[in-house]
């Protein structure tokens, strides 16, 4: 489990370095949007990667790297926005929203470790599509939670959905990068 912490490392560094670009390009833009909208966003993504897996065809031209960092960072934000709420205008710290980030990622990896511990990291064993599946429950579960205005009768939370998104994420992620030969991590 050493080797997936790391790989979990490089990978959330490079989650947040675009992250990071993006704050600095257009400041806390993100914290105008409701849970909904950003679960929305992850809809989307995740649609874009299903329909790739289905018909080797983006028209768009993102990846399917691209696409799991932006499940990643949209779960990250969408963590940020249910422990905060959010705002009618985006004047943030940056280092705030950075600290956030951070928080956030590192508590995804606890919990990442705690259930490859009982799992036996199972997701290696796994084709990136059926995780790819695993994300779009998700959110549709996390959708239902939040036309049920949150109330769950013995379902976890919107929160753990998005923990499990983003760390599903990372592992399409690490898996990417481990069928690439001369994997950097700059280039996931």
């Amino acid at each position: 489990m050493q080797k997936t912490a790391k790989q979990f490392d490089l990978v959330i560094k490079e989650c947040r370095n675009l992250f990071q670009r993006k704050l600095m390009d257009y400041g806390a833009s993100f914290r105008v949007l409701r849970t909904t909208s950003l679960t929305d966003q992850i809809l989307i993504k995740v649609r874009s990667l299903r329909n790739f897996q289905i018909t080797s065809v983006s028209k768009v031209g993102e990846s399917e790297e691209e696409n799991f960092m932006a499940i990643v960072n949209y779960s990250v934000i969408g963590l940020i926005q249910l422990h905060k709420g959010f705002a009618e205008d985006i004047k943030e710290n940056p280092a705030e929203m950075l600290d956030l980030y951070d928080k956030f990622t590192a508590e995804a990896k606890e919990l990442m470790l705690r259930k490859n511990h009982d799992y036996g990291e199972a997701w290696r064993d796994m084709r990136t599509s059926s995780i790819t599946d695993l994300i779009y429950q998700k959110v549709l579960r996390t959708k239902q939670i939040e036309d049920n205005l949150g109330e769950t009768l013995v379902s976890e939370g919107i929160d753990a959905n998005y923990f499990d998104m983003l760390n599903y994420a990372v592992f399409c992620l690490i898996k990417h990068a481990e069928t690439k030969e001369d994997f950097t991590p700059g280039l996931i």
